[in-house]
């Protein structure tokens, strides 16, 4: 499940915000701090940040860059006043998803982090998925490989023996590995699986 993690040294606002989404059925978790959030903060943490800019102690700035240098892609709205929408369309330019201006609408700032949760959330089973399929990639052997990419460029069997110097039946042999390590049934599949994944 994604969370939204509010980050914010204002506990009323923290409060009014977590009230706000749990309305709307969106698990929250409150940070009274940016360094609480930091210290917590791992790759796996998923959801979305919403993150007020001007905090004591560390800045909401701060810490997105430091989540940045983590290599952390989890999706950042920034909370801001009037005077730092500079600030924010700063952010904007090094990879922060949005910033909404104090005051704000309750139901657009809850479609907006919604919108950002499942973005999270998409991005996060996109890369299970290529992490799953290069696992199965490296199970094949430099033959089968050669055998897989002739077989998603289109050539038949025939050619195939031809082109790498070995019998039909060989080739056979390996294809039906290829498709038994892969999880497919047909030269289709593997051509949709191989390109689905860019």
């Amino acid at each position: 499940m994604t969370t939204l993690h509010i980050v914010d040294d204002d506990e009323a606002i923290r409060d009014a915000l977590g009230w706000l989404f749990q309305s709307r059925n969106v698990p929250v978790i409150g940070w009274e701090s940016a360094q609480a959030f930091l210290d917590a903060w791992t790759p796996e943490t998923a959801g979305c940040l919403l993150l007020d800019i001007r905090m004591d102690g560390m800045s909401g700035l701060e810490l997105f860059d430091r989540l940045l240098a983590q290599g952390s892609r989890m999706p950042v709205i920034f909370l801001t006043g009037h005077g730092d929408v500079p600030i924010a369309v700063g952010a904007l330019k090094k990879g922060a998803r949005d910033f909404v201006e104090k005051p704000f609408n309750d139901n657009e700032l809850v479609d907006r982090v919604i919108g950002a949760l499942a973005f999270d959330r998409d991005q996060r089973v996109r890369e299970a998925g290529q992490a799953g399929l290069a696992a199965r990639i490296s199970t094949l052997t430099q033959r089968e490989r050669q055998v897989m990419e002739l077989v998603v460029a289109g050539r038949l069997n025939k050619v195939i023996a031809e082109e790498l110097g070995i019998s039909m039946r060989t080739v056979e042999v390996h294809r039906s590995h290829v498709f038994e390590k892969m999880r497919v049934k047909t030269a289709v599949e593997l051509t949709r699986l191989l390109t689905g994944a860019g």
